[in-house]
């Protein structure tokens, strides 16, 4: 079986015997009821390959669909349609800069279309390219990546405001050109409905959270156990599940990052495949300014989650937007939606990346710690626990300390324990109040509470006062209560004390 990794052209996919999970079912069914769509979804997700197949589909190719579902299906005369595929990724846009970058991708598929633009300014020559292309009959204009210009520069906002407005400007001239576009096709990661710059495009379908393409995108349970059932027999099914599947749109259906999900099956070996592609540094950075370490069971309403706006970036939206939150719940009747990591593989590596990053990056890093915290915890060392706790917190740079409240030490604690690959649930609700962590391990469940500048003591009284534990009192576990007490002063865990639960 050869495996398309990081293949996003159809043509060679199916030309190269490569496989390829047949999804021109779900491609017929958006787009055989409506005319104008956008989709956002994560990178590494299939997005220019499913542009790619549409591409093949209205150029009449109709050979590469041998065997598939939609080769029965598609009047393959009367929809073939000139193609227009502006490719935001593939044109040196972040070193030559948005303009000349336009310019370049206009001309280039007006070369590839035989027409001959005379217009200089790049929006004028867009709607050139538009009404000459089409000829006689209508376009189809696919769009892969339209946001890149702003994503690649969250880092520096003003050249991503100003990319907004040139892409503001360029993308104004769709609504004049409607009478000459068959379909329009848009996907990106971030969702357009407040970046303001399809503002004059009021009838886009934003597929984003829509039931039709919960599934467009992605590899499902049983296509995997269906295509891949000779390569998946030789490994742990839910091993495989917990790492990798996961991403949902609904809450009901999930799907496998099919990025990471091919890596596997070639390799053979679990890692943190889809993560190493790109460093989200940007956002991790602006999760610990804005004190997010914890970001389990967020609740949004969809509103928000389609509200991106870069000038003023929320943490969750952005994490959801760009794959690092999924939806697990929706509630229908309050329009609420509950989000979670989706899987091992995205949880280790933010968590492991944004310890590093409270911890101003160590030598060595967070993990081989964290490791080591486990170690201590299966023994029931609190002394060690305490101790590595210290190791960390000793190389903290003094004047990164300088203002942090109560939350930079549980930020630190709960990434640590959480990083472990135990359940831990940090400011756990219970009747009487939240807990800061409670972490289970084969043979322990231990309730910890974390004060500054107070005692031990009162932070195992607050344990007891509050019943963390009592929850889990018929549990064949051994319970143990572990206060904590950090000084500002010595920047150090001064005083600790455990008990039995």
């Amino acid at each position: 079986m050869k495996y398309p990794i990081g293949i996003q052209d159809f043509r060679t996919l199916r030309e190269g015997g490569y496989i390829y999970v047949d999804k021109t079912p779900h491609i017929h069914n958006i787009i055989s009821r409506g005319k104008y769509f956008f989709l956002s979804r994560p990178r590494r997700f299939g997005k220019s390959l499913l542009l790619s197949t549409m591409n093949e589909l209205y150029s009449g190719s109709r050979d590469l669909f041998d065997g598939l579902w939609i080769q029965d299906q598609w009047d393959w005369e009367q929809l073939q349609r000139p193609v227009i595929w502006l490719k935001f990724a593939s044109q040196g846009i972040r070193t030559m800069g948005l303009l000349a970058g336009l310019q370049h991708m206009l001309d280039s598929e007006a070369k590839r279309l035989n027409v001959v633009l005379t217009e200089q300014d790049f929006s004028l020559k867009f709607r050139e390219l538009i009404k000459k292309a089409a000829g006689d009959s209508k376009v189809v204009l696919l769009i892969d990546e339209y946001d890149k210009p702003i994503i690649d520069n969250l880092d520096h906002i003003p050249l991503a405001e100003a990319n907004r407005d040139v892409l503001k400007s360029f993308y104004s001239v769709l609504k004049d050109s409607d009478p000459y576009i068959e379909l329009l096709f848009i996907t990106g990661v971030s969702a357009f409905s407040k970046v303001s710059i399809f503002s004059d495009l009021n009838n886009v379908a934003n597929l984003t959270l829509e039931p039709s393409a919960y599934t467009l995108l992605g590899i499902t349970q049983l296509e995997l156990e269906t295509v891949f059932a000779e390569q998946l027999a030789t490994h742990d099914k839910e091993r495989v599940r917990n790492w990798y599947n996961g991403y949902s749109w609904g809450g009901t259906e999930k799907v496998y990052n099919p990025f990471s999900l091919l890596r596997f099956l070639n390799s053979g070996q679990f890692n943190n495949y889809w993560f190493e592609t790109g460093t989200p540094t940007f956002l991790v950075k602006e999760m610990k300014k804005q004190a997010y370490y914890n970001v389990s069971q967020q609740q949004t309403a969809a509103s928000d989650l389609l509200n991106f706006d870069f000038t003023r970036l929320d943490p969750v939206t952005v994490l959801f937007q760009t794959g690092y939150l999924t939806i697990t719940h929706y509630e229908a009747d309050d329009l609420l939606y509950t989000l979670d990591y989706p899987n091992v593989e995205v949880r280790h590596s933010l968590e492991q990346m944004l310890l590093n990053e409270y911890l101003d990056r160590p030598r060595p890093g967070a993990l081989p710690r964290v490791v080591a915290l486990r170690n201590a915890l299966q023994k029931k060392n609190i002394e060690e626990v305490i101790t590595i706790i210290n190791a960390a917190l000793a190389e903290i740079p003094g004047d990164l300390w300088q203002g942090q409240t109560e939350h930079f030490y549980h930020a630190v604690v709960h990434l640590s324990f959480s990083l472990l690959g135990t359940y831990i649930r940090s400011e756990a609700r219970s009747a009487k109040g939240r807990c800061d962590a409670l972490v289970e391990t084969a043979d322990h469940i231990y309730a910890f509470e974390f004060k500054r500048d107070k005692t031990a003591a009162a932070a195992l009284q607050q344990i007891k006062d509050k019943g963390y534990l009592l929850p889990y009192a018929d549990s064949k576990k051994e319970r143990i209560a572990v206060g904590v007490n950090f000084s500002s002063e010595t920047k150090q865990v001064v005083d600790w004390v455990v008990a039995e639960g």
